[in-house]
C-alpha cells in the first residue's frame, strides 16, 4: 500500500506515545470540556429562568418556562451544533484542519460571554437574546467536533489511537461535573448570603431578584477554559496526513512532524506526487458512486448508530431534573427557593456524573484497543437497552417512597454503559474509516446526524414526559404520554442502535490509509466486495 510508503505516515504509525500526545489530547480536549460545559450547563438552569422570567403574581406556585420557550432554550443550541459540524467538517477538508480550529473556540468564547449577558424589556424578549447567542455557540461547538477528532487520529499511532482520540471525547466528562460544580458554588454562595435574616423574605417557593445572577455567571463562566487554550491551539501544526496526502506538500509535512517527533524525517516530494499521478481511482466525491460504494454503507452505520444514541444521551442528561423530580428524589418547586432548586439540581446531576458519566469515558480509554471499537459499541447499546427497560418496566415501583435511589442507581448505569460504549465510539470511529480529504466532511455528517437525535430528544421528551394532569394542560402544557412511556421510546433507540452497529467497520490496531483503503490499487479494491473492506476485525 503506497500510503504506508510515506516515511512521515510511517513515522506517525509507528511512534511511542510521546509528550506531544498529551499536549494534543489536552489542546484538543480542553475543546470539548469547554462544549459540555456549554451544552449541559442550560439544564441546570431552566427551572431558574422560569422562576425568574415567568412568575405569575396571581398564583402561590412557582413560575416554569413554558413548553415551548423550554424546548427552545434547551435545544437550540444543537440546532447551532448540527449546522457547525456540517460547515466545518466540510471547511476542515478545504482549508486544512489548523486554518479553522482556531475560529471555532473563538466562537465559543463570544458566545458564552453573550449569553449570560443576554437582554430584553420582556421575559419572551430575554429568551429571544439567549435562544440567539445559544445558536451561535452550537455552531462554534459543532465545528470543534469533526477538526478535534480528525487532528487526533492523524496524529496519533495506529496501537494507541483510540485512546488518544477516547481520552479528548473524555474530557467531556469533566465539563459536565465542572459544570455542576460551579452551580453548586454559585449557588451555595447566593443561597448563604441570602439566607441571612435581613433576607428572610426569601422563603420557600419564591425567589430573589439577585437570582438573575446565578444563571448569568454560570453561563458566562463556560468562556473561560475555551479562552486559555486558544494560544496553544494556534501552536499546533497542520496535520502531516492533510499535508501530504491532500495539499501534497510532502516538505512541510515532514518540516512539521520533525519537529513534533523530535527525530529526522526525510521529505518524499517526488514520492508524493507518483502517489498524485496514480490516484485517479481514489480521487472520487462525496457524492460518487465509486465513494458509495467503497464507503457508503460505512456513512449510513456511523449516521444511524449516531442518530439513536443521541436522542436517548441528550434526552437523559437535559432532562435530568423533569425525572429526579418526578421520582421524588429532588423536593417539589414550591417547597424550596429559586436558589435552593438550582443547588439540588446541580447536585444531582454532578453525582449522576461522577459515579456514572465519567468512568464510563475513561473504561473506554482504557479498553478500546484491547477490545475493538465494535466490542464496545454493541455491548454499551445493549446495556442501555437493558437498564432502561429495568427503569421502565417496574417505574411505578421505582416512584415509591424510598425507592428513589435504586432507580438513581440504575439510571447511573445507563449513563456509565452509554459512555463506556456508543457515546465514544461513535465519535471515534468516522475519524479513523473515511479517506484524509474527506475525513472531516464524514466525521461532521456523522456528527450532525448525532445532532439531530439530540434536537429529536430535546424537543420530543420534553412534550413526551409532561404530565398528563388536566390542570396543566389547561396552563398551556400538553398532553405527554409520561416519563415512564418516554423510557420506553429511549429503550427502543438503543435497541435499533445495537442493530445498525453490524454496519460499522472495527479499525483495531490498523493504519488510517488501511482503513480508508486510500492509495490502494484499483485491482486490489476491486478484487474485494465493497460492503467486506475494512470489517474484518485485526487482532
Amino acid at each position: 500500500m503506497a500510503g504506508d510508503h510515506l516515511q512521515v505516515l510511517n513515522a506517525l504509525d509507528l511512534a511511542k506515545t510521546q509528550w506531544y500526545h498529551f499536549t494534543a489530547i489536552i489542546v484538543a480536549g480542553m475543546g470539548f470540556f469547554t462544549d459540555a460545559y456549554d451544552l449541559f450547563c442550560i439544564s441546570l438552569v431552566t427551572k431558574l429562568l422560569g422562576r425568574i422570567y415567568y412568575f405569575d403574581p396571581a398564583s402561590a406556585a412557582p413560575g416554569t418556562l413554558p413548553p415551548k420557550i423550554s424546548a427552545a432554550v434547551n435545544g437550540v443550541a444543537f440546532f447551532g451544533t448540527l449546522s457547525g459540524q456540517l460547515f466545518f467538517g466540510w471547511l476542515g477538508d478545504k482549508l486544512g484542519r489548523k486554518k479553522v480550529y482556531g475560529m471555532t473556540l473563538m466562537m465559543m468564547v463570544i458566545c458564552s460571554i453573550a449569553s449570560g449577558l443576554s437582554f430584553g424589556h420582556t421575559a419572551t424578549g430575554v429568551m429571544a437574546t439567549l435562544c440567539f447567542f445559544r445558536f451561535w455557540l452550537g455552531f462554534g461547538i459543532g465545528g470543534d467536533y469533526p477538526l478535534s477528532a480528525t487532528i487526533m487520529s492523524e496524529y496519533a499511532n495506529k496501537k494507541t489511537r483510540g485512546a488518544f482520540i477516547a481520552a479528548v471525547f473524555a474530557m467531556q466528562g469533566f465539563g459536565i461535573i465542572t459544570g455542576g460544580v460551579v452551580a453548586i458554588v454559585i449557588s451555595a454562595a447566593f443561597k448563604s448570603y441570602f439566607d441571612a435574616p435581613a433576607y428572610a423574605v426569601d422563603r420557600a417557593g419564591s425567589t430573589v431578584p439577585q437570582a438573575d445572577y446565578v444563571w448569568r455567571i454560570i453561563v458566562m463562566l463556560g468562556s473561560v477554559p475555551a479562552a486559555l487554550t486558544y494560544y496553544w491551539r494556534m501552536k499546533m501544526p497542520e496535520t502531516a496526513r492533510y499535508t501530504a496526502l491532500v495539499a501534497k506538500n510532502a516538505k512541510q509535512a515532514a518540516a512539521d512532524m520533525s519537529k513534533v517527533l523530535q527525530a529526522e524525517i526525510v521529505e518524499e516530494q517526488a514520492k508524493v506526487e507518483e502517489m498524485a499521478a496514480k490516484d485517479q481511482a481514489n480521487s472520487f466525491g462525496l457524492f460518487s458512486r465509486e465513494f458509495a460504494r467503497r464507503h457508503g454503507l460505512h456513512l449510513v452505520g456511523t449516521t444511524t448508530t449516531w442518530f439513536l444514541l443521541d436522542i436517548a444521551f441528550y434526552s437523559q442528561n437535559l432532562f435530568q431534573k423533569d425525572i429526579f423530580s418526578a421520582i421524588n428524589w429532588i423536593p417539589k418547586a414550591a417547597t424550596m427557593n429559586a436558589i435552593e432548586e438550582v443547588f439540588r439540581i446541580a447536585r444531582a446531576q454532578t453525582l449522576i456524573a461522577l459515579c456514572g458519566t465519567v468512568p464510563g469515558y475513561w473504561f473506554t480509554v482504557a479498553f478500546i484497543d484491547v477490545v475493538g471499537r465494535f466490542a464496545i459499541q454493541i455491548t454499551g447499546f445493549f446495556f442501555m437497552t437493558v437498564f432502561m427497560l429495568g427503569l421502565a418496566i417496574p417505574y411505578h415501583h421505582w416512584t415509591t417512597k424510598g425507592n428513589h435511589i435504586g432507580f438513581v442507581v440504575m439510571y447511573a448505569f445507563t449513563f456509565f454503559f452509554a459512555n463506556f460504549g456508543p457515546n465514544s465510539t461513535t465519535f471515534i470511529v468516522p475519524a479513523e474509516i473515511f479517506p484524509a480529504r474527506l475525513r472531516s466532511t464524514c466525521h461532521g455528517i456523522s456528527a450532525a446526524a448525532g445532532k439531530a437525535g439530540a434536537i429529536v430528544g430535546a424537543f420530543g421528551f420534553l412534550y413526551a414526559a409532561q404530565s398528563r394532569d388536566p390542570a396543566k394542560r389547561d396552563k398551556g402544557y400538553p398532553a405527554g404520554i409520561g416519563v415512564r412511556n418516554a423510557l420506553f421510546v429511549l429503550a427502543a433507540c438503543s435497541l435499533l442502535g445495537f442493530l445498525f452497529t453490524f454496519l460499522v467497520p472495527e479499525s483495531k490496531g490498523k493504519s488510517l490509509e488501511e482503513m480508508s483503503g486510500e492509495n490502494e490499487d484499483e485491482e486490489q479494491i476491486n478484487s474485494v466486495p465493497a460492503h467486506n473492506i475494512n470489517r474484518t476485525t485485526s487482532a
